[in-house]
């Protein structure tokens, strides 16, 4: 048995690292087999006891490897596990999140704004004491290392181990690749390390060239515009216009010629839903997205977000917080209003006669609720004002959620509003989220799940339609996708085109 000190032989230290980490950065991974193991059975337990020894053998072998083929690089290596560890067991145990793929990518694209919100006393508090402490410990301690004959053979016998205890396992194999992903995305430090590694992966794969469609002819000289509304995080049952039993849509509720039909998104990841809303169909490749293909064919296409995450936009007309707010006045230029400064004119001064415009929302991304609206729009009280939703009831949470659809249902009416001026125009209003939101639910906060097991709060979604008198009749439609809003734009606008499918678009 070895003792803390200063010199630690190669193989002491690496099992010293194992045990830490182990302790530190499991408890997440461990409710989980406990809630999904029969551990008072003889093959549970035999389970539970041989993960927890895999585990320590695996990591320390792991470490040992980094440690003697790295040098002192293997430290640095050790203090970035530990310190990202840290935060990433806050969010698991904060939110509920798991740290797959679709989650690295949530992270990858998330801008200061967004990733400040989440700062907290406790985040300090879990680097301090999982991340700091254990660097210094780890800066401080000499690595005595051995030959490569030693090294060797301890490298072969622990493979050896490791493989039995695998075979030995061979009976619940089954269980364990049917739960792999959700393991995978709670075990330090593989899950960000492996995941990031496949999310650069598939991104490569997916960006490598924007497949072009074909092209497209207007069919029309009838002045037409379309503003579609990408909104963030905004879940179906709690849209009053959905039979949720508060009245989250005071205004959109009196509004003639608005529908509204379920849908669901292929995503609970921004990057992801707003690339489905964006695209003719559901797939893996980079196909040339709607604001791309029409502008490329002649319509006037205009972008303005508060938000992040959408595939490439080649466009002339792309404006974010900082192009519009000098242009803006009023206090709901500090929140999404600011993308509805001036629509009406900027529809107005353009010299074709087909426009889209998009708005692309955060108004109801968290976990920071309660700073997405004015103050005047807070009529659900209390709320939550915590960035550590756990800290709040889940009726404060609640409230705060829903002050969000509610001032999403005035950005909607003020939308309509503008719409409405515009006589020479067809109009027609679109509102699709990008994926939904827990909310406290099974103790799983926000999004990210993936959707393999993501529960009905996370991808049931909205999609709201308006259209002016005299335009467009809305088909009877049941459930909807995200990917029915390409082929509706083409239809609204009069855009005929060879990729163009009727079935998947809302209007006649």
């Amino acid at each position: 048995m070895f003792t803390l000190k200063n010199n630690l032989k190669i193989a002491h230290f690496a099992l010293l690292m194992s045990v830490l980490n182990f302790l530190f950065f499991h408890y997440a991974f461990f409710t989980f087999v406990f809630d999904h193991v029969d551990y008072n059975s003889l093959s549970g337990g035999l389970l539970v006891m041989s993960l927890m020894v895999l585990m320590l053998v695996l990591n320390a072998f792991v470490f040992y490897l980094i440690c003697f083929l790295t040098g002192y690089f293997g430290k640095v290596l050790l203090l970035l596990f530990f310190n990202i560890n840290a935060i990433a067991v806050y969010f698991i145990n904060t939110f509920g999140v798991i740290i797959d793929k679709t989650m690295i990518g949530n992270i990858l694209n998330t801008n200061y704004a967004e990733s400040s919100s989440f700062f907290s006393l406790k985040l300090l508090f879990y680097v301090l004491i999982l991340g700091v402490i254990p660097s210094i410990f780890i800066i401080k301690t000499s690595i005595v290392q051995v030959t490569w004959k030693k090294f060797a053979i301890t490298s072969s016998l622990t493979l050896v181990f490791i493989l039995v205890l695998i075979l030995a396992n061979a009976r619940n194999w089954l269980w364990i690749d049917k739960n792999s992903k959700v393991l995978g995305a709670l075990a330090m430090p593989w899950s960000y390390s492996v995941n990031t590694a496949l999310f650069y992966s598939d991104k490569y794969k997916s960006n490598e060239k924007e497949l072009v469609l074909p092209d497209a002819t207007i069919k029309d000289h009838q002045k037409s515009v379309v503003v579609l509304v990408i909104g963030e995080s905004a879940r179906r049952e709690n849209f009053s216009l959905y039979g949720y039993h508060k009245n989250t849509n005071p205004l959109l509720s009196k509004v003639p010629n608005l529908f509204h039909f379920d849908a669901n998104s292929t995503a609970t990841y921004t990057t992801a839903g707003v690339k489905s809303i964006l695209e003719h169909t559901n797939t893996d490749k980079l196909y040339e997205i709607l604001p791309n293909y029409l502008y490329r064919n002649q319509v006037d296409v205009v972008w303005r977000t508060s938000n992040w995450g959408e595939p490439p936009v080649h466009i002339k007309e792309y404006q974010n917080r900082e192009a519009l707010f000098p242009n803006c006045k009023g206090e709901g230029c500090d929140y999404d209003e600011l993308l509805l400064s001036g629509l009406k004119e900027k529809i107005l001064s353009s010299k074709k006669d087909k426009v889209l415009i998009i708005v692309h929302t955060s108004t109801s991304h968290g976990p920071t609720y309660n700073t997405k609206y004015p103050a005047r729009f807070e009529i659900f009280k209390p709320v939550c004002n915590s960035v550590d939703l756990g800290k709040c009831s889940q009726k404060e949470l609640i409230n705060a959620y829903d002050n969000t659809i509610v001032y999403t249902d005035y950005l909607l009416m003020k939308i309509i509003e503008d719409l409405k001026q515009l006589k020479e125009y067809h109009s027609a209003m679109l509102f699709v989220s990008d994926h939904g939101e827990s909310l406290g639910e099974n103790n799983l906060y926000m999004h990210g799940v993936p959707m393999s097991i993501a529960p009905k709060e996370q991808y049931e979604i909205p999609f709201i339609v308006w259209v002016s008198d005299g335009s467009k009749q809305v088909k009877p439609n049941n459930m909807l996708t995200q990917n029915h809003v390409f082929h509706s734009v083409l239809n609204f606008l009069n855009v005929q085109s060879p990729i163009y499918n009727d079935r998947m678009s809302i209007f006649k």
